[in-house]
């Protein structure tokens, strides 16, 4: 039958289906078959011919058709996973059924009424033979997602057939050890298969139909306590699903096998429609979904690992009931952490790639994805964390998020990726070694908007970070603590910082430190303190090779001595305050000296009008979202767990969450002209006496006198000059006693599971355009909306 005929048959079948206002017999076969029998419809034309107010009209007038078509559909695929799909008329009726549910089921799940169907078994539903009686009892979700797992690993349909003989000895598909058929090599599988296109495709479509049943958590509004677990997701990561392992495995070594370059021959992609990336990029989407499990709250005992093969760690304790989660944490050889990291590294690298040789690699678009993934691995995994630290291949990571971050900064349609990539580099920046990683020289020039300069990781890092703050746009202030707490965190590590990164610290402490500033916000005052804790690490523990930094520090010494006058009396508050009418953005670029942005890089542009963003769950303070630790001389951690109920710093009772309206007193313009905010002299008191000043203001008591008398002596307009005798200095014996180091670490709360819930969906949501899954169905977990 050609494919118009096809098409046209299909389209008939549904108008019946719509037209219809009796029910149709689960038994009439001749009226059902038309749906998947004998067709040979696309995805893209089963959306097409099954339009959205169809399903609605069906869902509402004829509840019980909608009803027999989901159970027949189910039905055939069960039957194609118990037969093994050997002939290509059974393939066609599974690909055509599971096209057929991944149009249908987001309209199922808009409607709460219909919400439980799937987990209801359907009574009488035309099975005939009364022999299985326990089989009926399977809810139709359960019956589904087995089926789908079946058929992933099916032979001739999704892997390759292991048996070379005649058809009559094919495989048993209830015999087949799936751990054998692993779809890529990787962890715990050493046998690479031949590519195959259409076994990819067939993997494609089924997986896009498990995405579409795990997406029932899109219609439900964010919950605040982020508890409430995904059915769909609960049962197909636990011990039902025979292939949990071998399907973990191929999805993770499907996503870190994969390399868009072309076998590495640069334009290779011209020549070869790459038909691997949609797989990569439905695999990688699976796999973050699967691994959506709150780690704050998971202390549940579970299945014991006795089955797990030698890629997991045994020893380890039964970690979460989700077995995807729990393999992910039992993953512990060296191999298998250099396969992920070096995969997930050269992915991330690919957008990169392409401001070299433009066009020369396939550009992937998966890198949000990906940044999950990676944010998983590093939650759910310490193993695999300290492994990423241990070599500077953790730069391969940090370098792409920096380039990401400063790309960003300028567009409202990707607050999410700045979000998760500060809080990735807040999580790395927990661990020392990711600031003594950070000493290494920065020679890869990507071309990036960000001023030329000479140095190492850790000038790369600030000056973007300097570079978000000073021209991201206003969505972004929420993150100035995080990323000003990631600086302090890695401060003490810091060996020798260029001139420019010193100028940008000293030019972020100018704008920070302004009166009208300070005093515009309740929490402003906290970015003063990191940018001081910063200065006083590097003073007291890495002052030899700062000379930059010091000098920067003498030259701008007016700002550290307006702090310590700063007035605290009404009418100079509320002078200040009057000021900030007619004084400019505070964090403008005056005052930064720019220099040249780097020679092919393009400036960061903002979102185009109309660009579609989803929207995000606030994410916690950075209170609530790190954990104080102190490094004893040893260098090991000791938790500062804080005193229960005590109010914070400025005599104010620290909220529990922070509330849109401290959001919105961030932002100076909305503080004085709202009335929400009037700070009071007896606040200023309360802070200002903590400053931390005295390091500074002792290095500025010893060594400006020194330094004003050799430009004296000497005649110095020449910085080279004060310079050397900066580096030269010392002032052992002279600062106060070092003070503990203070590190902030990460901390997993439900607060950030919700965030990363929203963040990962919207992402999928934004991703899946052909087809269009979820588009203009009735989401509930974000609002979608235009730039």
């Amino acid at each position: 039958m050609g494919s118009a005929d096809s098409k046209l048959n299909f389209r008939k079948a549904v108008i019946q289906l719509t037209t219809k206002t009796q029910p149709v017999e689960a038994t009439d076969d001749a009226f059902w078959d038309q749906f998947w029998a004998d067709t040979a419809t696309s995805v893209q034309d089963v959306f097409a011919l099954v339009p959205a107010a169809e399903i609605r009209a069906v869902r509402e007038e004829s509840p019980s058709n909608l009803a027999t078509l989901c159970y027949k559909a189910v039905e055939k695929l069960v039957q194609g996973a118990e037969s093994g799909c050997h002939s290509e008329k059974e393939k066609q009726v599974v690909l055509n059924c599971s096209r057929l549910l991944t149009r249908v089921l987001p309209y199922i799940f808009e409607d709460p009424d219909w919400r439980g169907f799937f987990w209801s078994t359907v009574p009488g539903a035309g099975r005939g033979e009364g022999e299985d009686g326990d089989e009926n009892a399977r809810p139709l979700a359960e019956s589904l997602l087995l089926a789908v797992a079946d058929l992933l690993f099916c032979p001739d349909f999704t892997v390759q057939s292991r048996r070379r003989s005649t058809v009559d000895s094919a495989e048993d598909i209830h015999s087949l050890d799936s751990c054998e058929y692993i779809w890529e090599a990787g962890v715990g599988f050493a046998h690479s298969p031949q590519p195959n296109y259409i076994h990819d495709m067939n993997r494609m479509e089924l997986l896009k139909l498990l995405l579409t049943c795990f997406s029932e958590a899109m219609y439900l509004p964010p919950a605040p306590d982020s508890s409430s677990i995904n059915p769909w997701v609960q049962f197909f990561c636990s011990t039902e699903n025979r292939h949990a392992l071998p399907l973990f495995t191929s999805l993770l070594n499907t996503v870190c096998a994969y390399d868009p370059v072309g076998y590495g021959i640069p334009y290779n992609h011209l020549l070869f429609s790459d038909y691997r990336e949609p797989l990569v990029e439905e695999a990688a989407q699976v796999l973050i979904v699967t691994l959506d499990h709150d780690s704050a709250t998971s202390a549940s005992p579970t299945v014991d690992g006795t089955t797990t093969g030698t890629a997991m760690d045994d020893a380890e304790p039964p970690g979460p009931e989700n077995l995807f989660v729990n393999y992910l944490s039992r993953i512990h050889r060296e191999e298998d952490f250099q396969f992920i990291l070096k995969g997930i590294a050269r992915l991330l690298s690919n957008p990169l790639l392409q401001t070299y040789l433009p066009n020369s690699t396939k550009k992937i678009q998966f890198h949000q994805e990906l940044l999950v993934l990676f944010w998983k691995l590093c939650d759910f995994n310490k193993k695999f964390l300290f492994f990423v630290l241990k070599s500077s291949d953790v730069l391969d990571i940090l370098v792409p998020i920096l380039y990401f971050l400063n790309d960003a900064r300028a567009d409202q349609s990707r607050v999410g990726l700045m979000h998760i990539g500060v809080f990735i580099l807040l999580l790395l920046s927990g661990e020392r070694n990711f600031g003594v990683r950070l000493n290494k020289p920065y020679s890869v020039r990507v071309p990036m908007d960000i001023p030329v300069f000479t140095g190492t990781h850790a000038d790369l890092l600030i000056v973007v970070f300097h570079k978000i703050i000073t021209s991201g746009h206003q969505r972004l202030q929420p993150l100035f603590d995080c990323l000003l707490t990631i600086v302090v965190n890695v401060s003490p590590y810091l060996k020798s910082l260029s001139m420019v990164a010193a100028n940008k610290l000293l030019h972020l402490l100018e704008a920070f430190s302004t009166t009208w500033f300070l005093f515009s916000a309740a929490q402003n005052h906290h970015l003063v303190f990191f940018l001081l804790e910063v200065f006083n690490n590097i003073i007291q523990y890495q002052f030899d090779g700062n000379s930059n930094l010091v000098y920067a520090i003498i030259r701008k010494r007016s700002v550290f001595h307006q702090l310590a006058n700063l007035p605290t009396d009404l009418p100079a508050i509320h002078k200040a305050l009057q000021r900030r009418r007619r004084a400019p953005e505070p964090l403008s670029r005056t005052g930064s000296q720019e220099g040249a942005s780097m020679e092919g890089s393009r400036p960061a542009a903002p979102a185009e009008p109309g660009t579609l963003k989803t929207s995000l769950v606030a994410t916690p303070g950075i209170d609530k979202l790190t954990e104080k630790s102190q490094v004893s001389e040893d260098g090991t951690l000791r938790s500062l767990e804080p005193v229960p109920q005590q109010s914070s710093a400025e005599g104010s009772p620290v909220s529990e969450e922070p509330s849109q309206a401290w959001r919105e007193q961030r932002r100076p313009s909305s503080a004085s002209s709202s009335g929400q905010w009037s700070p009071k002299s007896e606040w200023v008191l309360s802070w200002k006496s903590k400053l931390p000043l005295q390091t500074i203001m002792r290095l500025l008591q010893v060594l400006v006198p020194q330094v004003e008398k050799i430009c004296i002596d000497k005649g110095l307009t020449d910085e080279s000059e004060i310079l050397r005798f900066l580096q030269h200095g010392t002032l052992v014996g002279l600062l106060p006693v070092p003070h503990p180091i203070l590190i902030r670490k990460y901390q997993a709360n439900s607060g950030t599971a919700m965030w990363f819930r929203t963040y990962m969906w919207g992402v999928i949501y934004l991703r899946n355009v052909d087809p269009p899954v979820w588009y203009d169905t009735d989401v509930k977990l974000f609002e979608i909306q235009r730039v």
